[in-house]
């Protein structure tokens, strides 16, 4: 049961990753005026990046039953722990709650740890 936990953990951290990326191109950058251009290009491939990193951690966190090594197992668990539970304060904070990347984050966090 706790290794699906951490698989689950893994699927959704993926799936707010991609909304993520596609949020951002989508209705984030769509409207931003970023001057100059490529300022704008840097902080889009910036956010990007962060989408890039979430889905590694989601492969990761998917990936942690199948190594057959506590110590990995323990080490991904804590790691994306505080990465998601870190961006999941941020972004409860600047939103003050109204969007729902906190709770699928804190989410996530929750079920990593439940998994451990």
């Amino acid at each position: 049961m706790r290794d699906l936990l951490l698989q689950c953990a893994g699927v959704v951290t993926i799936a707010v990753a991609l909304v993520h990326g596609y949020l951002g191109e989508a209705k984030v950058f769509a409207r931003a005026r970023i001057e100059p251009e490529r300022l704008r290009t840097l902080i889009r491939l910036v956010w990007q990046a962060s989408t890039v990193a979430w889905i590694g951690g989601g492969v990761l966190l998917i990936a942690a039953p199948w190594l057959q090594s506590e110590p990995a197992r323990h080490w991904i668990v804590a790691t994306m722990a505080c990465v998601f539970g870190c961006s999941a304060l941020a972004n409860a904070w600047a939103t003050r709650g109204r969007h729902f990347g906190w709770m699928a984050l804190s989410a996530v966090v929750v079920m990593s740890v439940v998994g451990y």
